[in-house]
Parts: structure tokens; C-alpha cells; sequence
């Protein structure tokens, strides 16, 4: 990255953050550059951490958010941590969640840490990355260590916060040892000596207010917190979620990584161009200002975003590639040229071909698809799903599953 002031420094590392609070916003942005300014003068890089729950294997774009913003500090000479949270854990995060969560196994956070980082080398430079484990040092503590990390807070800022609230309100327990993550996430902070902890919105307790707590206790100078904002998913409203299925798996193959992104609403793409593209503030001004003066067609810079995107996770020619294909199946209305193949068997009935074909899950399914015309056959709508199949061609369901149909006997 080419230097840059101290000035667009900030701007660049606070693109994408949220606190919810305009004026902890002004307080975090100005310790920054408060920070930047003495490391550029003490000729010493910024240590700078994101802890990360090993709790999942299977990472989509929301969860590469914070990685983008360390990949930042890493182009601007700073050092980068990414904590695998193999003590954490232990215990399970309860910030955004509304019930106990289960404890990990040892060998599934061993297996979760190993993918979890080698997914995550897609954004970050791997020789400039460190990989720590928090087990390393929250399995040293002693009980008096962990008296004096509890005498930092009262029992009402635990049952404050919202999830904890909730649960309290509704008569369902809050485990006791469910107020140690908290602690033991800032004490993470102690142990690194941090300059600055990246994370979700849901992390601001932990880290502004135990992270910080903790330091000044132990006599260190309090990190700054870079709180990013939540990425939608491809709804474009709500958290994007595995299990809601609105998530663009980042190891999904590239053409149908492109075609998600082009499934956002129009409305989603300022956060995304913030949250996940390796766009300057600039840039993103640049593209916000074309989308509100109409200058450039929504359409035309939704794909720049779904090239963007591709190349992180791909290259540059998957996403051209990615990209002719989408111009071919959604815009030119033509089947891919690579698609799976079926034989047709004597006397079978479209709900025949789409089960055997395994185009759809269900009969049911089948049968509901047909009725909103979503299955063509070259083109043409079938309305009948229990006709025998017409004719040989290439069957399309939805926007994006094709089948070439061949009769049984066909080279």
C-alpha cells in the first residue's frame, strides 16, 4: 500500500466500524491517531489482535469482515494476531445469544483452528500473520488470578447486557461461568499487551469495556477497539447466517459465488463494498455517489462487486470467467456449457426426470416449482408435472440448476 497521511490512515481503518455511540466513535478514532502518531515516532509497528471462536469450519463472507480490516493494519506495516480462541471455548460466547452454548471438544477446536486459519490466508498475508492460541495462557491462571480479573466488575454490568438480560427476564439460568468469557477475552488483551482488538458489533462489551478494564488494571494503556458493523446477507437485511441460508460460503465455487453477490438487492451493496472489498474509502465514496446520482446502471456496479469479491477468494480470471458465464445463463438466457447430463427413461414424467435428475429434493418440491413455472425445457415452460417428458434438451429449474437431457441409448 502506497504511504498515506496518519489522517487517511484512520479513515481507511475506520471504514466499516460501528459502536451504535457517535461519540465513542469520535473517542476510538482520535485514541488511533493518537496511537499511530507515537508508533511512527517510536519507529515500532501497532500490535494489533482478532480473536476468533473456533466453533465453526465452514466460513462465509461475514465472517472475513474483521480479517479485512486486519489485512489493512498488515498493508500499513503493522503486526497482526489472529487468536484462535482454544480457551475461550472452553466456555462458549454468550454475546449475541440467547441461550447456554455447548463446549467444544479439544479435537474439534484443534480441527476448526487448522481450517479455520488456512481459510482465512485468503485475506490475510500468510508471512506476515502470527497465530496464537489462547489456551496458552488462560490455562496458567490461578484462582487468585482469577479473583483480581472478577474484582474489575459487578455483577449488574453482566445482567445489563441485553443477552443475559433477556434470558434473566424470560426465568431461564445464566451460568456463572458464562460472565468468564468476557474476562478471560480482555485478559487476552493483558497477555499480548495489544495496541488495538478488532471485532463484530457484538463484541463491544468484551472489548471496550473488559478489554480496556482489564489493562488499565494491569497497568497497561488501554487498546483501542475497532467495532465493525454486521454484514447483511443475501437478503440484504438480515445477519447473513448459515442456517438462515442466506451466506456466501467463501470456499464456494467461483460462478456460484458470483451469482450470490448477484442476488443481493440493490440496497445492500454500499456494506459490501465497505465490509468485504479491498476498496479505499474513496473508491467506496466513488461508487456510493454513482449509485445515488444515477450515473452508472445498479446492474453494471453490482458485478464490479461480484468480480471484486471472486478475485479475493479465486483470481482475477475466475472472476472474468465467472462473469461470462453469468452474462451467458441470466443475461443472455443461455444454459452453461458445462452441465451435468441425464438419460431419459421410457414413460418418465418431468417429477420423474427432476428427482431421478436430483434437481429437486422432494416431489412436493417438484411439484410447487412447476406450478410457479420455474421449470423450462430449451426455454419453454413445463406447466405439467406429472406429463410424460416431452422431448431431449437441456431442462433448467430455477435460475441457476441445468441438466442436458439424452435419451438412455445416446454416445
Amino acid at each position: 500500500m502506497p504511504k498515506i497521511s496518519i489522517n487517511e490512515q484512520v479513515t481507511l481503518l475506520m471504514q466499516g466500524a460501528e459502536y451504535g455511540d457517535a461519540d465513542l466513535k469520535k473517542a476510538m478514532a482520535n485514541e488511533l491517531r493518537q496511537r499511530l502518531v507515537e508508533a511512527q515516532k517510536e519507529g515500532r509497528p501497532l500490535r494489533v489482535y482478532c480473536g476468533y471462536d473456533p466453533r465453526t469450519s465452514d466460513l462465509h463472507l461475514g465472517h472475513t469482515i474483521t480479517m479485512r480490516k486486519l489485512r489493512q493494519f498488515q498493508d500499513l506495516g503493522h503486526a497482526v494476531t489472529f487468536l484462535v480462541g482454544t480457551g475461550t471455548s472452553m466456555v462458549g460466547d454468550p454475546s449475541d445469544k440467547d441461550k447456554l452454548r455447548a463446549v467444544l471438544t479439544k479435537e474439534e477446536t484443534e480441527h476448526n483452528a487448522r481450517t479455520y486459519a488456512e481459510q482465512a490466508y485468503h485475506i490475510l498475508d500468510r508471512e506476515k500473520t502470527s497465530i496464537r492460541f489462547n489456551h496458552e495462557w488462560l490455562l496458567d491462571l490461578k484462582l487468585a488470578d482469577l479473583i483480581k480479573l472478577a474484582s474489575a466488575f459487578t455483577i449488574q454490568q453482566f445482567i445489563q447486557r441485553e443477552n443475559f438480560k433477556l434470558r434473566w427476564e424470560k426465568g431461564d439460568p445464566v451460568y456463572l461461568h458464562e460472565t468468564f468469557y468476557a474476562l478471560m477475552q480482555g485478559y487476552d488483551a493483558v497477555a499480548m499487551n495489544t495496541d488495538v482488538q478488532v471485532g463484530g458489533s457484538d463484541q463491544l462489551f468484551n472489548i471496550i469495556t473488559a478489554g480496556r478494564k482489564l489493562q488499565e488494571a494491569y497497568g497497561q494503556r488501554p487498546q483501542i477497539g475497532i467495532i465493525m458493523g454486521i454484514l447483511p446477507g443475501t437478503d440484504g437485511v438480515v445477519r447473513m447466517s448459515k442456517s438462515l441460508g442466506n451466506h456466501i460460503p467463501i470456499l464456494a465455487e467461483s460462478g456460484d459465488m458470483y451469482g450470490k453477490v448477484m442476488s443481493l438487492p440493490d440496497s445492500a451493496m454500499p456494506i459490501y463494498f465497505k465490509l468485504v472489498t479491498r476498496y479505499t474509502p474513496v473508491q467506496v465514496k466513488a461508487v456510493e455517489e454513482s449509485l445515488a446520482q444515477a450515473t452508472r446502471h445498479p446492474r453494471d456496479v453490482k458485478m464490479e462487486l461480484a468480480r471484486e469479491i471472486v478475485s479475493i477468494f479465486h483470481s482475477e480470471q475466475a472472476a472474468v470467467e465467472a462473469e461470462e458465464q453469468f452474462k451467458r445463463v441470466f443475461q443472455a438466457r443461455q444454459a452453461p456449457e458445462d452441465m451435468p447430463e441425464y438419460a431419459l427413461q421410457s414413460g418418465q414424467t418431468l417429477l420423474d426426470v427432476l428427482m431421478a435428475a436430483k434437481l429437486i429434493a422432494s416431489k412436493s418440491e417438484g411439484r410447487r416449482i412447476v406450478e410457479q413455472k420455474g421449470v423450462r425445457l430449451d426455454g419453454e415452460v413445463l406447466p405439467d408435472a406429472q406429463a410424460v417428458f416431452p422431448h431431449i434438451g437441456v431442462l433448467q429449474v430455477g435460475k441457476r440448476k441445468f441438466v442436458r437431457v439424452k435419451i438412455k441409448d445416446e454416445g
